[in-house]
């Protein structure tokens, strides 16, 4: 079947014989004709299979009637993250090159400036993320109540970020007669509760089961040492000995270890770049392209690049980290072997990692093999190491030991010094009558004994190095006559 038998639009089906596509794949053909006829829809699919095309493209046909109206948006698409929805935004600009449609991108890092100017002339199409669209919806600057088509895409994704309860505001702002377009990779209990809330009688579209990973996708697995830098260590050695490596992803689970595996990879010559969500919009943003235009091989990312990104010819994804979650294993290795190319998936699997594994393979239903070879590294942390630990990792480990188990510190040797003996301070009218003038003016020191003196100046006299001319007489030249004069003790 081809795109012409779908019932789509002359522009649109113009606009996708330019891109080079002629045959749908199974969840487009299944899809679009549903959504063109307006009804509710339901999509499993797993990631790779073409999900953004099937409601990008029927949206097309049916904005090319109407027109928007100033803050009140016609179509509405939810994305988990920004890269997912600037992707979408790209697929509309693509394949609605003949058309004048107003498409608005609503996601983080923006002035909100812009955004407001850009509702305010009106918007066919809005993508947002979640919590910036309740945003503006909370100034006042959006209405949702024009919305005729919601989409909510990576469901799941949703879910595992904690976006469910915004997902549920957002459907009661938008009208209870709108159609409802639902996608999704696998389907939790809590996903299938929202999709028979806020889904009326939906068309289920189901081209795969659940949580199935791509048979293009050669999964494999590498045992490693428990500590951070043996699984370095063996990602660089696997990184060094792939065959056919041309791009790959290296997936952790957390955004410390993504900053701490990026800056490992540059000191050892690996040209890297890196990606998760406490970076800048800006640097997020050139990072993914740096890595789809080829100019950086290498991709640390986090859980940011898990779903959805077309990056067609990832050729390798390595897990540094296990996922916690069976399900994000799915869409980590769902990056590479993308539209019928072959990929390569490996994880690093340390000790603690070993409970994880068996729910993954349980989930996606096959064992996962391990590679030939010995890839595990003594005990003990290597020396080219030791420039990527913290300094203060020493301190912390050394608080927790008794004072026998820390190292003796050596005893500093000091020479011993003479002291000479001090002089009795001169009188305040000897002072000023003969006053110093080749030694520069100082505070006078206090002729109090030093049990009598306060600790922070015993403490300041004791590390104040000793100078040929502290026992010359104090300069008291710099004061004020009044100051000078003797103190008569009152008579008894």
């Amino acid at each position: 079947m081809s795109f012409s038998n779908l019932g789509l639009s002359d522009k649109v089906l113009a606009a996708v014989a330019a891109t080079g596509y002629t045959t749908p794949t199974p969840i487009q053909e299944q899809a679009i004709p549903h959504v063109l006829s307006r009804r509710d829809v339901l999509g499993i699919a797993q990631t790779g299979t073409g999900k953004t095309a099937a409601f990008v493209l029927p949206m097309l046909t049916i904005l090319e009637k109407g027109r928007a109206r100033a803050r009140m948006p016609r179509t509405l698409i939810l994305e988990p993250t920004r890269e997912l929805a600037a992707q979408v935004k790209e697929n509309f600009d693509r394949y609605g090159v003949g058309q004048k449609l107003n498409v608005a991108l609503l996601i983080g890092g923006v002035s909100f400036g812009d955004q407001d100017a850009k509702l305010t002339r009106g918007v066919d199409v809005l993508i947002a993320t979640p919590g910036r669209l309740l945003d503006h919806t909370e100034r006042g600057g959006l209405l949702l109540t024009g919305v005729e088509l919601l989409v909510i895409d990576e469901a799941d994704r949703m879910l595992d970020m904690g976006f469910i309860p915004d997902i549920e505001r957002i459907c009661k702002l938008v009208p209870f007669t709108r159609q409802t377009l639902f996608f999704t990779a696998t389907m939790p209990p809590e996903i299938r509760r929202i999709t028979d809330a806020f889904l009326h009688n939906p068309q289920k579209v189901e081209v795969s089961k659940p949580a199935t990973t791509a048979i293009t996708v050669t999964q494999l697995q590498v045992p490693s040492g428990r500590e951070a830098h043996q699984k370095r260590d063996v990602l660089r050695r696997l990184l060094r000995e792939a065959k056919d490596l041309k791009n790959a992803i290296i997936f952790c689970n957390r955004k410390r270890d993504v900053a701490i595996v990026h800056k490992s990879l540059q000191k050892h010559g690996f040209s890297v770049g890196a990606l998760h969500g406490d970076m800048d919009q800006s640097a997020r943003t050139a990072a993914l392209d740096q890595f789809r235009k080829g100019e950086l091989p290498l991709l640390v990312a986090s859980d940011v690049a898990a779903r959805g990104l077309d990056i067609p010819e990832v050729s390798h994804v390595f897990n540094f980290d296990v996922p916690h979650h069976s399900d994000d294993y799915v869409h980590r290795i769902g990056r590479t072997g993308r539209a019928g190319r072959t990929g390569t998936a490996i994880s690093i699997v340390a000790p603690a990692d070993q409970k994880s594994v068996t729910a993954i393979e349980k989930l996606i239903g096959q064992s996962i093999p391990t590679i030939e070879g010995n890839y595990e590294v003594a005990e003990s942390s290597p020396e080219d190491e030791q420039h990527e630990r913290r300094p203060r990792d020493a301190s912390r480990r050394s608080r927790g030991k008794t004072p026998r188990e820390r190292e003796p510190r050596e005893p500093r040797e000091r020479e011993p010094r003479e002291r000479e003996p001090r002089p009795a301070a001169a009188s305040p009218r000897a002072a000023q009558s003969e006053p110093s003038r080749s030694a520069p003016s100082r505070p006078a020191r206090s002729d109090q004994p030093r049990h009598e003196q306060p600790r922070h100046e015993q403490r300041n006299e004791s590390r104040r190095p000793r100078r040929d001319h502290d026992n010359e007489p104090a300069d008291h030249s710099h004061l004020p006559a009044f100051l000078l004069r003797p103190v008569r003790a009152p008579l008894p």
